[in-house]
């Protein structure tokens, strides 16, 4: 049986290697947000069509998070690390040879699918390669593939699809996906297999409920608006040379964020999030309230850019310490939730755009992330001042696989 790290020095080489397999990813998702004007202009459908793309893939995700981890509760961790992420290649090499709009849809649901089992994988693994109270920094760790996603991945994306064609973007990312896979299978070691644990008590479902619900509500706001933020960009001024440039600086700022706030998640993880998720409200409205003037709405995109690096291992931690459930299942649910704030957001964005302005969906997306703050502020149980020192502990019942 293998067993966990007891510290992240320990666990370093593993948590590096799951922080590329998180760039992967989410590059994976969030690829076509860059390049919705070069697709529709292809295939000659607006930019709201070709953001069902992003919905599409989000959707499957929210509906089958759960199920699939279910389904893959006993079997082997480590190989169906390796499965998501030659899935994930082979998504993207179906979009790079789609010849109309329905194929790339074809491979988008494909990834979707790999998209719905990967974070519970991955968030479990995590868990259980450091020792107990370290579990947030070992999901900051592993999550700065999120934002390493918005500094090189998407960036690198739009400026390739610029250069080369779209269809260039989604081969690099393809073969990003295969490196991978051979940096994982040769670094990271076998982790044991945890078997239906949930809890029995109310108050801590109630606990895990909460977290899940504003965390589904940032994501919701997010990309609501930042599905749509080369619209944002565009219609403020910028060039189609410059998208890329600015969504670099954008990842980065958020990549800076996720290094510095990261310290605090396990000793003050209330008072990071709270102050994470009241920057990302207040960037959104600026954004809205100061386009199209090209330099403060990229002032106002990159504050609230910047605070979204840092919210996913946060909430990923507080789902963990809840003690709900398995480390798996709780990455599932908060896989589950993230990507049903996607979907939403990015058709909810879409249906504003068309009947209103861009300007319209950044308010939209700040009323909503600030429900969420409202939420997380009220419910001081769900996020505690500190994480418990028992969180993220392995249960009994377990084999080594």
């Amino acid at each position: 049986m293998a067993v966990p790290a007891p510290t992240i020095r320990a666990a370093l080489p593993s948590l590096l290697t799951l922080m590329a397999a998180t760039f992967v990813a989410v590059t994976t998702e969030m690829l076509p947000i860059g390049l919705l004007p070069l697709i529709g202009d292809e295939f000659l459908v607006s930019e709201s069509q070709t953001g069902l793309l992003i919905t599409l893939f989000a959707v499957m995700v929210a509906v089958l998070a759960v199920p699939a981890t279910l389904l893959t509760a006993r079997l082997p961790r480590k190989p169906l690390l390796l499965a998501c992420l030659a899935c994930y290649g082979i998504s993207n090499a179906c979009a790079m040879a789609a010849p109309n709009l329905a194929l790339i849809a074809v491979g988008r649901v494909l990834g979707g699918l790999t998209h719905a089992l990967f974070f519970s994988v991955c968030i479990g693994y995590a868990a259980r390669l450091v020792a107990p109270g370290l579990t947030g920094r070992a999901l900051a760790i592993a999550s700065a593939g999120v934002s390493a996603a918005f500094v090189l991945g998407v960036p690198l994306g739009v400026s390739l699809g610029t250069l080369l064609g779209w269809r260039g973007a989604f081969a690099m990312v393809s073969g990003c996906a295969a490196l991978t896979l051979l940096l994982a299978a040769t670094t990271i070691p076998p982790v044991p297999v945890t078997r239906g644990r949930t809890s029995n008590r109310a108050g801590t479902w109630r606990r895990f409920a909460t977290v899940l619900t504003s965390n589904g509500l940032v994501y919701l706001g997010h990309y609501l608006l930042f599905t749509y933020i080369t619209v944002l960009l565009l219609t403020g001024g910028a060039s189609t040379a410059a998208l890329g440039p600015l969504l670099f600086g954008f990842g980065g700022g958020g990549l800076v964020t996720l290094i510095v706030a990261g310290r605090h998640f396990d000793a003050a993880p209330r008072r990071s999030l709270l102050s994470i998720v009241t920057v990302m409200a207040v960037g959104m409205a600026a954004a809205a309230a100061l386009h199209p003037a090209l330099i403060a709405t990229v002032v106002a995109c990159a504050v609230w850019n910047a605070a979204f690096g840092a919210v996913s291992p946060i909430y990923q931690a507080a789902a963990v310490t809840a003690d709900a459930t398995t480390p798996e299942l709780a990455g599932a649910w908060v896989n589950a939730t993230c990507n049903a704030g996607i979907a939403l957001g990015a058709a909810i964005g879409g249906f504003v755009l068309d009947r209103y302005d861009i300007a319209a969906v950044g308010w939209t997306a700040a009323v909503i992330t600030g429900v969420a703050l409202a939420i997380a502020a009220v419910a001081k149980l769900s996020f505690p001042p500190r994480a418990p020192a028992q969180a993220g502990t392995p249960r009994p019942r377990t084999s080594g696989r």
